[in-house]
């Protein structure tokens, strides 16, 4: 099978459903964003050496190509289809409770940097914000409360990895300095 097939070439794409629309759509867009949300998730893993935040971060990825499917759907009525359950959210909290047990209390913002891994649980946080936000755009045309509440979850679980990485790699916390004018 080729994996091109010149379909898309004017444009559109196809749905689960078979229905044609635009790629510029807000639903391309909001399944665009998890597909590359997965992406950084899995750059983040080539720097990660922890067994359980591999596999925190391997259900994380399975989880985010169900929310890409579900999204893609267009309401077809397929059989066996994945899913995002309420475990999947009740997973992620309890992961987080797990790693801020290890964690300072926050006084301050924190800049995103330290390490390879600090930067890149940084970057997932905030491309997991864009998609949560491109999610809430078609929220008036499917139902995704359930995902919206799952993303929003995650990027706050990446949060807490990010912090967690600066404990891992026995590195401080640079806090945000809203006078850095003055200092130069």
């Amino acid at each position: 099978m080729k994996i091109y097939t010149k379909t898309g070439d004017k444009g559109e794409t196809s749905l689960v459903s078979g229905r044609r629309v635009s790629k510029a759509a807000g639903l391309i867009e909001a399944y665009g964003s998890v597909d590359e949300l997965n992406s950084f998730v899995g750059d983040l893993i080539t720097v990660l050496d922890d067994p359980i935040l591999l596999q925190d971060l391997n259900y994380v990825q399975n989880i985010l190509f169900n929310i890409g499917s579900l999204l893609a759907r267009d309401d077809a009525d397929i059989a066996d289809y994945p899913t995002l359950e309420g475990i999947d959210i009740t997973y992620l909290e309890q992961r987080m409770d797990l790693l801020n047990k290890s964690l300072t209390k926050m006084t301050a913002f924190i800049l995103p940097s330290g390490n390879a891994a600090i930067t890149k649980a940084h970057i997932c946080r905030t491309v997991c914000r864009r998609a949560e936000r491109r999610v809430i755009q078609i929220s008036e045309h499917i139902e995704t409360t359930q995902i919206v509440i799952y993303l929003n979850r995650l990027s706050d679980y990446f949060f807490v990895l990010a912090r967690y990485c600066h404990v891992l790699a026995d590195l401080p916390e640079q806090k945000w300095d809203n006078q850095i004018r003055t200092k130069y």
